[in-house]
């Protein structure tokens, strides 16, 4: 089993785009990923397409737009993980020999007609009743709080370093230069948790070439080689669950840290499943990239900042460049490879050698199911 890498990334623009179709946006993806490897469309032998509620064969339906058909295409659906899957897919059959380039893809649209895909489903009782991802990731911020001694502000400040990152990203929905004063006079969407503590839905493709060695070396490029992969999900666990801490991310990073033969403290910065202020702290944490309760000094001390010690979401993250569901784990692999080619412009971390990407979907305590996925990316 040989090394694996991807040679060339693409995304479009994240945004509220209610006129754009998938099949539009995940094209704009894949043109961008193809030059940026420097292939030709025809040598991609499969591929594999993250998303979550864009109806049947929507990997096809892109494919077929972008002018190419009949080449194995592989559906997957794991909620906010679909796309880190489809990368994860595309890894592992490239390793296994099975492949030489693969694309993987994800795409999302959550505007227009699917405006409502995010809401409730009618037989879940808990959530007609209010127990949302709002209210339940605002349980365990309150937990947070009660336990380590984070403020509203410190939250606040996850909220203006993420939209500030996001500001110098053109591919982001959401940048923008606020101060911890905005967030907290931001409307209240469920105690503590205000509406800029809360990322935002979009519009958005994203996608990935996935190469073997000898690819690599005979393309060229800036390939960067995939060294870790983990998935897991959720397990039942009896009695009170710790709120303070995320097992699955944990499960899945020690995978990928073990694949990689790296450490925590190996990792140069991280893209993680922000969906709120407090699910950063708790990703961070949960993978071993500092220990528990250490996130309030790094927020006070500016350590999560592209300019500290351990940056994280030098995209702007989903709190800043927006979430279409099955999109956003191949847009953290974007990100990591362009940081890791010194590609980032005015948000480019100095001297990034190793990168973690980390997305979960699904049950928030992970108790009913749900999917994490971590991915190490390494630089030359």
């Amino acid at each position: 089993m040989g090394k694996v890498f991807v040679l060339g990334v693409g995304m479009s623009k994240f945004a509220k785009r209610p006129e754009v179709t998938i099949e539009t946006m995940g094209v704009e993806a894949i043109r961008e990923a193809v030059d940026d490897a420097q292939i030709d469309p025809k040598q991609i032998q499969a591929v594999y397409c993250g998303h979550t509620w864009q109806g049947m064969s929507a990997g096809q339906r892109v494919m077929a737009a972008f002018g190419f058909s009949g080449i194995p295409v592989t559906n997957l659906e794991n909620a906010c993980a679909s796309g880190s899957c489809a990368i994860r897919e595309a890894f592992f059959s490239v390793k296994s020999d099975r492949y030489d380039i693969c694309l993987a893809l994800g795409v999302e649209k959550l505007t227009g007609k699917f405006s409502g895909a995010i809401t409730p489903a009618v037989e879940d009782l808990e959530a007609s009743l209010g127990l949302t991802f709002p209210s339940l990731y605002a349980l365990r911020a309150h937990r947070y709080m009660e336990t380590y001694g984070l403020t509203s502000k410190q939250l606040a400040k996850i909220a203006v370093t993420n939209r500030k990152n996001a500001y110098y990203n053109n591919k982001s929905s959401f940048g923008q230069l606020i101060n911890i004063e905005d967030v907290l006079n931001s409307r209240m969407v469920c105690s503590p948790l205000h509406l800029y503590d809360c990322n935002p839905t979009s519009d958005g493709a994203a996608a990935a070439i996935v190469v073997s060695e000898k690819i690599a070396k005979r393309i060229g490029g800036k390939p960067l080689e995939i060294v870790g992969s983990g998935l897991t999900s959720g397990k039942f666990e009896p009695g009170f669950i710790d709120m303070t801490f995320e097992d699955m991310t944990w499960r899945a990073a020690e995978e990928a840290y073990k694949m990689a033969g790296l450490g925590p403290n190996e990792i140069d910065f991280a893209e993680v499943h922000d969906c709120f202020t407090i699910a950063e702290i708790l990703r961070t944490e949960g993978l071993g990239l500092c220990k528990r309760g250490e996130m309030v000094r790094w927020i006070e001390e500016g350590v999560n900042e592209i300019t500290g010690k351990k940056p994280i979401n030098p995209s702007g993250g989903l709190l800043g460049k927006g979430h279409p569901l099955g999109a956003t784990g191949v847009a953290q692999i974007y990100e990591l490879v362009r940081q890791l080619r010194g590609e980032a412009g005015q948000r480019q971390i100095k001297g990034a050698k190793v990168g973690l990407a980390h997305t979960r979907g699904g049950s928030v305590t992970g108790t009913e199911g749900g999917a994490c996925v971590v991915t190490i990316l390494k630089g030359p």
